[in-house]
């Protein structure tokens, strides 16, 4: 609570404070923002601006991310949009790498964790393919995954249960059961070196024996300098040999497959359990 003055009595405890008498700030007698904005919010909010600018532009410099880039969470889902901001070509990523893994065996009987499935681009595929019950979401974004349910509709959610969470730590242990099958389909693109071994090491514990892993990233001749930071709209690239220590380090059994008809042109690893 604050302070509140009676003018010609006591100082009361009470939940707002008035203007001084006479005052009456942009024509709204009583407007308790005067006190702290005497001169109206315009400048302060110029000024909050200039700060928050120059902090973002202070840690851009500090992770090596691009400074021009849009922000990630919720005001880069607002600017871009749900399906804009998990890259567009909703349909035919979606299509594809639900296609890829029927190809590669996957069946309505078997649980699948769909990591990083933002607004449900492949998991709408896979939940209708799925027996119920049977896919795991995850992202770290909830906008995202609200957007997600709104595209399913109600009846095929009431129908077919998928399990969607909102982690950006890979809390997989949180899901009621655990999968035989797991994607990162453009997720370990946007990580760095620490989180993505993070989600190797946390999905390891938690798939079971036998199950595999595919993933994709974008392929660098050597050694990349990438960002220090991981980025949702960023950009790394690791080589094929990083990829293959990353698996084997967290106790996979890392396979390269490389291209599988991507249309940015990602590559596809496989850690088998």
């Amino acid at each position: 609570m604050l302070l509140r003055l009676s003018w010609g009595g006591k100082p009361k405890f009470h939940g707002v404070l008035p203007c001084p008498p006479g005052v009456t700030p942009r024509g709204r007698p009583g407007n308790p923002l005067v006190l702290f904005f005497p001169l109206g919010i315009e400048p302060f909010m110029r000024f909050a601006e200039q700060v928050t600018s120059s902090l973002r532009n202070l840690w851009c410099r500090a992770t090596g991310l691009p400074q021009d880039l849009l922000p990630e969470g919720t005001e880069g889902i607002r600017a871009l949009g749900p399906k804009g901001y998990v890259g567009g070509l909703w349909e035919e990523i979606g299509e594809l790498q639900f296609r890829f893994l029927v190809d590669q065996g996957l069946r309505p009987e078997h649980v699948l964790l769909d990591i990083g499935c933002g607004c449900l681009r492949g998991g709408n595929r896979f939940i209708r393919y799925l027996e119920p019950g049977h896919y795991l979401g995850m992202d770290k974004e909830p906008l995202l995954l609200e957007a997600g349910k709104r595209e399913l509709g109600a009846d095929l959610l009431q129908e077919k249960w998928p399990e969607l969470l909102a982690s950006g730590s890979f809390a997989f242990r949180r899901f009621s059961r655990r999968p035989q099958w797991a994607l990162a389909q453009s997720v370990f693109t946007h990580l760095c070196r620490r989180d993505l071994e993070r989600c190797l090491a946390r999905l390891r514990r938690v798939i079971l024996p036998g199950g595999v892993f595919y993933a994709t990233f974008f392929e660098a001749a050597s050694p990349s300098p990438n960002p220090r930071a991981s980025h949702s709209l960023g950009y790394f690239a690791y080589t094929r040999q990083e990829m293959e220590e990353f698996g084997s380090r967290n106790g996979w059994n890392p396979s390269y497959i490389g291209e599988w008809n991507h249309p940015r042109d990602q590559r596809m690893m496989v850690f088998a359990a």
